[in-house]
């Protein structure tokens, strides 16, 4: 414990507790805080100031942040979107953007801009659910066939690119034919215990001590909450796949599970979002500032050009496939529907981090691959919001779904 030390972290929360205050003092700016919180922990790292670095104590939170985010994300995906004709089209446009995303990885690859197209191909097919969904809440969209069909399609492509990740790169050296079979029993390992789960909330004596506990300090819930996360996250890492497959599956088992939200506690997933948001999520984006190396960016002009060129094809890997919705949503709502789809910022975070960490990508291709991600976190969602105020104004048809659970809090994943 001797070689831990709190300055750092200081400053981390510092500018955790800050980045949504001065947001909160200009509410007409539309900025995620996460897009200030990644910049404010560049500014301060060794890229620019140099006040802190990272340290054992910001690299614990920093990790259990990433676990905690991928664990909020699968929690926002809605279960009872995905089926029927918004599965099938939804399913067949990630298809189409795997596709596109494969051939311009192939292209930079020829072109000399990257070293590994298949992994820049699965970083450019995700798209940033929570960003997405506070952007339909607040155009009145999010219960409408439109609002329906971007949530759905965004929810598709986040858990895609984490199984193609996680299938596809790891840390551990087996093969893919081994990685196959370990992902299966995985799945296989997850569904158990999502029965299990389902099966115990049923039996009557357990519930009525979960109703006790509830709201005391023993705050049982939340404790089983993330008790599941290190759980599975440890099994994926016990199988070699990646963390982040486990935490995503985390989230996604409790939605499942938790079907009735107000039987089993009003304020439940509040809290999971309060612990989340509010003390791990945060600093793992401040630690990712204070990490990136803005040094290997500006390093020269033509990395400096890879990010207006990387911004480009997340437009075009996500942002094609929208022509699929077009017979249902009309031509400018594709449009829109396109430009959130190629938001993405916090995935393109983590997995450039696992690329570089497995060599696979330099550290001036994954600098460029965060920026472009800011920029896109920056200017796609207010170029679709724009659209959205500008054009038809008459209120959007509605549709029988349940709302959008919450992700009003921060729009981080």
């Amino acid at each position: 414990m001797g070689d831990i030390h709190f300055t750092g972290l200081f400053v981390v929360m510092a500018i955790a507790f800050a980045a949504p205050l001065v947001l909160g003092f200009a509410p007409a700016l539309r900025l995620p805080s996460v897009v200030v919180e990644l910049v404010a922990g560049i500014i301060v790292g060794p890229s620019v100031l140099g006040w802190i670095e990272l340290d054992p104590a910001i690299q614990v939170l920093a990790l259990i942040g990433l676990a905690v985010l991928l664990f909020l994300a699968g929690l926002e995906i809605e279960l009872e979107r995905l089926r029927g004709a918004i599965l099938r089209t939804t399913s067949i446009g990630f298809a189409i953007s795997f596709a596109v995303a494969v051939v311009v990885g192939l292209v930079l690859d020829a072109a000399g801009q990257v070293d590994s197209p298949l992994l820049v191909a699965v970083i450019l097919s995700a798209t940033s659910l929570g960003i997405v969904i506070p952007v339909l809440k607040d155009s009145n969209e999010i219960s409408s066939e439109f609002g329906q069909l971007v949530i759905a399609a965004a929810s598709i492509a986040d858990f895609g690119a984490v199984i193609l990740l996680s299938l596809l790169f790891s840390r551990e050296s087996t093969g893919t034919g081994a990685k196959v079979v370990l992902l299966v029993g995985f799945f296989l390992a997850v569904a158990a215990l999502a029965v299990a789960i389902t099966r115990a909330e049923h039996l009557d004596r357990l519930s009525r001590v979960f109703e006790r506990l509830q709201d005391t300090t023993a705050q049982i819930r939340v404790r089983g909450a993330f008790l599941l996360l290190v759980g599975l996250v440890a099994l994926a890492e016990k199988l070699g796949l990646e963390v982040i497959l486990g935490a995503f599956l985390a989230g996604a088992v409790l939605t499942l599970v938790d079907r009735d939200r107000m039987m089993t506690h009003p304020l439940f997933r509040l809290k999971l979002e309060a612990a989340g948001f509010g003390i791990f999520i945060p600093t793992f984006f401040v630690a990712s500032g204070v990490q990136y190396d803005g040094g290997a960016l500006f390093h020269s002009a033509s990395t400096v050009a890879r990010v207006p060129l990387f911004l480009a094809a997340l437009l075009l890997v996500r942002g094609l496939p929208a022509l699929v919705y077009r017979p249902a949503i009309g031509a400018r709502r594709t449009v829109i529907a396109a430009l959130l789809q190629a938001t993405s910022l916090p995935f393109i975070v983590a997995a450039s981090m696992i690329g570089m960490e497995l060599g696979l990508l330099d550290k001036a291709t994954g600098a460029a691959l965060i920026a472009a991600g800011l920029l896109s976190v920056l200017a796609f969602p207010l170029a679709a919001l724009t659209i959205l105020r500008g054009g038809d104004r008459r209120p959007a048809a509605r549709v029988a779904a349940p709302p959008a659970g919450s992700s009003e809090l921060n729009p981080t994943t």
